[in-house]
């Protein structure tokens, strides 16, 4: 997102995103196997780390995979890297802002990032993106290194009634020199798995809605939400300058056991 001011994506950001999505020149596979395929590109001088990650699921629908990326109740559930999330409020029908914050491989520290998030239903196919903005009522933490989101999102194309694509596209300043082992972990590792782990929350998804408010869609009912409406002049852009810099250049790999389990 260019320019100073906080916008809400237009439907030429989304033909952007979904172009970047499909495009594969400059990028390097990193991974290939069981219908997932990992791609990253170097960092330039900015240090802004790009991934990205594509899926073919053959056992779940667009609409499916699109609401479990919503879900917010759910992801608590499924998603074992999440430390907290939550809405903080509504800017337009189709756009909301909000706090996320994850666990880093040991010992790197725990990265958060407060984001505008968009999205679009494109017929049976389906955009979610976001980019980081400052809300002044939620400052950096102390315990926590603010990351930043450039672009980041998501992007399903249905592939027929129960099977989909899934791309995910990171583009990420991690607010810190990370260690090579991470950017391998991150690409042969954690990403395959964390792809593996959407897909196996999706089968599960529909027998957890039925048991968990299971009209409540407000992504697709946008009546439904009790989010507070927030006006965009309490947004600004956040800019990886103004944050706390770290250098986890020089630290190990901690040898953990993988506690959650496939």
């Amino acid at each position: 997102m260019s320019g100073e001011c906080v916008t809400v994506p237009d439907d030429r950001a989304f033909a952007s995103f979904k172009a970047e999505c499909l495009c594969e020149e400059g990028w390097s596979v990193t991974y290939s196997k069981s219908g997932i395929t990992v791609w990253t590109q170097a960092p330039g001088e900015k240090s802004i780390h790009k991934i990205k990650c594509r899926m073919v699921s053959k056992d779940v629908s667009s609409e499916t995979m699109y609401d479990v990326l919503h879900d917010i109740e759910y992801r608590r559930k499924w998603d074992t890297n999440v430390i907290e999330t939550f809405d903080i409020g509504k800017l337009t029908v189709n756009a909301d802002v909000g706090y996320y914050s994850w666990k880093c491989p040991n010992p790197l520290r725990n990265r958060d990032v407060i984001t505008l998030r968009s999205w679009l239903p494109m017929g049976k196919d389906y955009i979610i993106m976001n980019y980081s903005v400052k809300h002044a009522k939620y400052p950096p933490k102390k315990d926590m290194v603010r990351a930043v989101s450039i672009q980041t999102g998501y992007m399903i194309q249905s592939q027929g009634p129960n099977h989909c694509t899934l791309t995910y596209l990171a583009q990420v300043d991690p607010r810190g020199s990370l260690p090579k082992w991470v950017v391998n972990k991150s690409s042969q590792f954690l990403a395959p798995k964390a792809m593996k782990k959407i897909n196996k929350a999706c089968v599960k998804y529909s027998e957890w809605k039925q048991r968990h408010n299971p009209g409540f869609k407000p992504w697709l009912y946008p009546e439904q939400t009790t989010l507070p409406s927030i006006p965009l002049s309490e947004l600004s852009i956040q800019h990886a300058e103004s944050l706390e810099n770290i250098d986890e250049s020089c630290l190990a790999e901690a040898q953990e056991r993988e506690r959650d389990s496939d």
